[in-house]
């Protein structure tokens, strides 16, 4: 320590991940770049995540500092790792709503359906942002918006946004009241840094040309930074995510396919299938017509693969008690 500095612990948020390495905001305003401490990560191997409250080791006048602890999370935007199939992948921390936002023109109604699971499963309010509403013809946006809603259901707000239409903006912000903080999830070349830039009133995120031909842009976002949104609260504007597996997201499910479960507590059996038992109200309302046996097809696929990653996770678990080797966290 440099003669003369004092080291103080003290509280902060992680504002922005730039390659892994958090960016911490001070409650003095201050912004130091931080590493973990060797203590932290060495047990549970802890990673702070963007939206994560922690306290920091740091010295005077100094522009960096070291993280020692990670305060309690209210909730996580938790996928499963691309790179790892029993391991789960944070990408956000303490946050009040999930703005999934999906092209209008290019309705992608399994991507959606991923989307929202994994949104329900944080316990967030749940927007979807229809974006690039411009670039579609009138009836196939009525068309594609009215088949969202009946998707996300009457408990879900779905905001049709364009960057020419002031007011489609507005209606988006005003999900994001003060004091509040949004996530803001979808594939790249939705249109999510031309979104963030409308929602701060300010050219905060980095964009490129749309093109001509087919309406879709390069992806531009490489890092995770928390915007201030003008007359507004917070949004953390997240790179395009591809993978969106799914981690230990049963209430994410249910949430998502609220119409499904209802019809499910209606079955002879308890541990119904929905597939070929007797007495399945889910199968009847296909029958009927009440249920598109796509929306149960897509439902059966997420519930066979939230399985099989559970019980992935649990060999993997069994394997590093064994070994004593521990689950990694954040």
């Amino acid at each position: 320590m440099p003669s003369g500095q004092r080291q103080a612990r003290v509280p902060g948020v992680v504002v922005q991940l730039d390659r892994g390495l958090p960016l911490v905001r001070l409650e003095d305003g201050r912004l130091l770049r931080c590493k973990h401490a060797t203590a932290l990560i060495k047990g549970e191997k802890i990673r702070a995540v963007i939206g994560d409250h922690v306290m920091v080791d740091a010295l005077e006048d100094a522009d960096n500092a070291q993280i020692c602890e990670v305060l309690a999370r209210t909730n996580e935007f938790v996928r499963r790792d691309p790179a790892e199939r029993s391991a789960s992948q944070t990408l956000a921390a303490n946050f009040d709503t999930v703005i999934i936002a999906h092209p209008l023109a290019e309705l992608n109604v399994r991507r959606l359906e991923r989307e929202l699971v994994l949104a329900h499963e944080t316990g967030a309010t749940v927007v979807v942002a229809l974006t690039k509403a411009d670039l579609a013809d009138e009836g196939m946006a009525r068309e594609n918006e009215e088949l969202v809603r009946g998707i996300v259901g009457p408990s879900n707000a779905v905001e049709v946004v364009s960057e020419n239409d002031a007011c489609s903006i507005e209606a988006l912000r005003s999900h994001i009241p003060e004091g509040s903080v949004a996530v803001l999830i979808g594939r790249s070349g939705v249109g999510k840094s031309s979104l963030v830039n409308l929602l701060a009133g300010a050219n905060v995120a980095a964009t490129t040309p749309v093109r001509a031909s087919d309406g879709k842009g390069r992806h531009t976002t490489v890092n995770r930074a928390i915007v201030p949104i003008g007359g507004g609260g917070f949004v953390v504007d997240m790179p395009g995510v591809r993978g969106m597996g799914l981690w230990e997201s049963d209430a994410g499910i249910e949430a998502a396919f609220s119409d499904v479960a209802e019809l499910a507590q209606q079955c002879r059996f308890r541990d119904c299938t929905h597939t070929n038992e007797p007495g399945c109200a889910v199968q009847d309302a296909v029958a009927t017509g009440a249920l598109h046996p796509r929306r149960l097809a897509s439902y059966l696929h997420l519930v066979e693969e939230n399985q099989a990653q559970r019980e992935a996770s649990e060999e993997a678990q069994r394997i590093r008690t064994r070994t004593g080797h521990p689950r990694r966290r954040g």
